[in-house]
């Protein structure tokens, strides 16, 4: 299963850090803008999504160039199940701010969740490409070659229903997604 962003790593943190000592001159300012990034987030996690994409929208209406408020903006918009919004915001903020790489991978879950593993794969080799650290990008990018792999070997199978080979390889490439049976769950 793919993993959605849903706070900004260390990374983000700083270059957003770096963006608000630039734009803010200040310190009340910035703590006022830190605790309304919080409340959006409290409305997220409490799922208030309509108060959350409310104040949220109130918010970047006077700091359009927010990218943390607009990252968030696009996770409230992807919890409440307004995907195209939410394509549409982490999209935009790929193109403005391209360093970041949160945006790609909630972007790539997104293209995942609806099918589309070659834009999500292309959209998590950009989050990789930006840090080469981010674990959740490379477990999920293995995740969409995972899904990429079966529909390769679906096809295979369709093309060639002899092949002794496919079938296998199809269903260790399933296997990666079914969960784990418990330990203590096991029957004798």
């Amino acid at each position: 299963m793919l993993h959605l962003a849903k706070s900004p790593s260390p990374t983000l943190r700083t270059v957003l850090a770096g963006l608000l000592v630039a734009g803010l001159m200040a310190t009340g300012a910035a703590q006022a803008q830190q605790a309304e990034h919080a409340e959006v987030n409290r409305l997220l996690r409490a799922g208030q999504f309509t108060e959350a994409l409310a104040k949220a929208d109130q918010h970047l209406a006077a700091n359009p160039k927010d990218a943390q408020m607009r990252f968030i903006k696009g996770v409230v918009q992807s919890e409440s199940g307004k995907v195209a919004e939410a394509m549409t915001t982490f999209t935009d903020l790929t193109k403005e701010f391209p360093e970041l790489p949160e945006p790609y991978n909630n972007l790539a879950v997104l293209h995942a969740n609806q099918g589309q593993f070659e834009k999500a794969r292309v959209a998590l080799e950009m989050a990789v490409r930006t840090n080469p650290s981010y674990a959740t990008a490379h477990e999920n990018l293995g995740d969409v070659y995972a899904k990429l792999a079966a529909q390769s070997y679906t096809r295979a199978q369709q093309i060639d229903p002899s092949n002794a080979t496919a079938g296998p390889k199809l269903n260790a490439a399933r296997s990666i997604f079914v969960p784990p049976k418990a330990a203590g769950s096991q029957r004798k």
